[in-house]
This record gives C-alpha cells, sequence and structure tokens, in this order.
C-alpha cells in the first residue's frame, strides 16, 4: 500500500493525511481568505478520499461487517466532537444544530445512500440481494433510536417547546448508548452471518475465507492510523470552512438547519463514496451495513454526548423534529420497510428512496 515496487513512489493516501494535518495546523481558529478557503477545501477533499481508500484497506484485512463499522465508529467519533465543539461556539443559536445534523445524517445514509445503492446494482444486474434478517435488524435499531431522540421530544409536556426534561434526556441517552452497544454485539459476534454479502443465490460471502488477498497486519495497522488522521483532518478543516459555509447559507437566505445538512453531508462522504464503491462491486449488503450502520452510530453516539454536554451548554437542547420532518421520517421508515422485507429489490426501491432524499435537501434549503 505504501510503496510501489516498480518506482518505489509513496502512494499519495500516504502523504495526504499529515498534508492535511499540516494545513489543519497553520489554519486552526484563525480567519480564512478567499485563497486560503480553495485551499483547505482542497485538502477537505484530498482527505476524504484517503479517509475511503485506508478504510478499504482496514476492511479487506479484518472482513466485514467489521470494516463497515469502523469507518461508521471513527466518522461518528469525530463527528460528534464537531458538533459539540460548533454548539459550545455558537452559543444559544446552535441549540438545534445537534438535532438537525443527527437528522440529516439519518435522511442521508438511509435514503441517499441506500438509494444510490440500489440503483446501481439494480442497473447492472436487474436486482439488489441482500440479507433482509441483518438490514431488518437494522432499520428497526434506527427507527427505535429516532423515535426515542427525535419525536418523543416534539410531544413530551414536561418542559416547553421541543425539549427532553433533565430526566427524559438522561434515559434517552442511555436507551441510545444500550441499543447502540447491542446491535455492535449482534452484528459482530453473535449473528455475525445475518450481515454478510449474500449471493443471488443467497449463499453467504464471508472475506475472512479467502485469507491470501488479505493485506498484512502491519499494513492494516498503518491504513488504521492513516484512516483516523484523514478523518480528523476532515472534521478539523470542514470546521475551518464551515463560516464560509454559514456566511453563505445567510447570504442565499438559507435556515440554520441548512448547516446541518452541510455538516452531515461533509462528514458523511467517506462512508458515501465507500458504499457506492461497495455497490460497484456486487455487495449490496456491505454498502447497506455503511449506511444503516452509520445512521445507527450517529443517533446512539451522540445523543448521549450532547446530553452531558447539555450540562454546559448555554440554552435548551432542542431535539424534537418539525412537522415536515416528522413526515419525511415516517415515510423513511415505511418505505424502507418495504424495501428490505424480501431481501431485494429493484430500480424502482432505489428510485423512491432518492425521491425522499432529494425531498428533504429541499425541504432543508426551502422549509
Amino acid at each position: 500500500m505504501t510503496v510501489r515496487t516498480a518506482s518505489r513512489r509513496i502512494h499519495w493516501s500516504v502523504v495526504v493525511p499529515p498534508a492535511a494535518a499540516v494545513v489543519l495546523v497553520f489554519t486552526w481558529q484563525r480567519s480564512l481568505s478567499g485563497v486560503m478557503t480553495g485551499v483547505v477545501c482542497f485538502f477537505l477533499i484530498t482527505a476524504v478520499l484517503a479517509a475511503v481508500h485506508h478504510a478499504e484497506v482496514v476492511a479487506e484485512r479484518i472482513g466485514q461487517p467489521y470494516g463497515a463499522l469502523v469507518l461508521a465508529v471513527a466518522v461518528t467519533v469525530i463527528e460528534v466532537a464537531l458538533i459539540v465543539t460548533m454548539m459550545v461556539d455558537g452559543g444559544e443559536k446552535a441549540s438545534a444544530l445537534a438535532r438537525d445534523t443527527v437528522f440529516a445524517a439519518v435522511m442521508i445514509t438511509c435514503n441517499g445512500i441506500v438509494g444510490l445503492s440500489l440503483l446501481l446494482v439494480a442497473l447492472r444486474r436487474g436486482e439488489a440481494f441482500f440479507s433482509a434478517e441483518g438490514t431488518g435488524t437494522q432499520l428497526a435499531t434506527v427507527t427505535t433510536l429516532a423515535g426515542l431522540s427525535l419525536v418523543l421530544p416534539k410531544f413530551t409536556t414536561s418542559e416547553p417547546g421541543p425539549v427532553f426534561a433533565t430526566a427524559q434526556l438522561a434515559f434517552a441517552a442511555l436507551a441510545s448508548i444500550a441499543l447502540y452497544g447491542m446491535f455492535v454485539a449482534t452484528q459482530t459476534v453473535r449473528h455475525r452471518e445475518k450481515f454478510l454479502p449474500v449471493t443471488p443465490g443467497g449463499e453467504v460471502i464471508d472475506d475472512l475465507d479467502d485469507p491470501a488477498h488479505r493485506p498484512s497486519k502491519g499494513t492494516a495497522w498503518l491504513g488504521l492510523g492513516l484512516l483516523l488522521l484523514a478523518l480528523v483532518c476532515v472534521v478539523g478543516l470542514a470546521k475551518g470552512v464551515s463560516p464560509a459555509i454559514e456566511d453563505g447559507l445567510d447570504a442565499a437566505g438559507l435556515p440554520r438547519s441548512a448547516v446541518g445538512a452541510a455538516i452531515a453531508l461533509l462528514v458523511l462522504l467517506p462512508e458515501s463514496i465507500a458504499a457506492v464503491r461497495e455497490a460497484g462491486r456486487d455487495r449490496v449488503q456491505t454498502s447497506l451495513n455503511l449506511a444503516y450502520g452509520s445512521a445507527i452510530a450517529s443517533i446512539g453516539l451522540t445523543i448521549p454526548t450532547v446530553a452531558i454536554a447539555s450540562i454546559w451548554l448555554a440554552g435548551p437542547l432542542k431535539l424534537g423534529l418539525g412537522s415536515s420532518q416528522l413526515v419525511l421520517l415516517t415515510m423513511t421508515v415505511l418505505v424502507g420497510t418495504l424495501t428490505v422485507t424480501h431481501g431485494r429489490a429493484t430500480l424502482q426501491q432505489g428510485g423512491v428512496h432518492l425521491a425522499l432524499f432529494a425531498a428533504y435537501l429541499v425541504l432543508a434549503v426551502m422549509p
């Protein structure tokens, strides 16, 4: 991975994360000019591509579904750090940032990534095949987490507005982390076979059965280190350009909720690219693992963290979704259930999910 045998040249993916880290150090907490904003955006995009490459190296070494889990957790942990940092800096006007970002992550993963993955495979193969049991478990977990954390605050009456009382927030945080822990155990230990890619005939494809094509242990450890560095750079650089993003949104007259959408789109870019690549290899289940696993991690790790951070944050922590968001979430759950029930999907199902994703983007800028 690091050196080409013929030319002994260092692979670009090894150079990019340290270079992006240098740019991050020199631009951190500084006002950026137009030129520097362009430089930061360039390294942001290349860091995303490097993160995808190293995630694939790690995934090839440890097999699925562990590889998808590594990328989902790594991205989400750093996403949470970005959300908390921006909420601290933004004060009361950022009180709904966690809700907007988490909801954006759910829409991007459960509609955007899922829809695009199914569409790509269906275009090539006619139908996309996956494990109905494993994917159904993931969708059920996303539904429960979203319901407990984003829907209930809209209807509780202990506090005015879409806000949990302290005890309610503590329960939602504990339930989220418990459900996430149970999901990880189910996916990686007790029922791992339910989350592996399948053939049209239903045969399970296990990467660990073919050790000959797996990277060496040293290469995998190097890939993991560079993956984490690249993800730190992605989030740090994204935070650096976030003022320019916010200024651009304000200049365009867009609502504050669009900031959460922009953050989620940036942070989830590595997983989106990885999922599309897996779909190109006819590994639909891996794409779905990346999508639904990211949604589960986003809610399961973000809600407990912001619940703790709310002790020091100014203003209320707004978690309850708005009316149009509730409608989109309900449609997403219903359509997702119909999609995963039979373990196969056609072009139409992929198109329906993408239509819902497009509707989310439209409503994010024009509520």
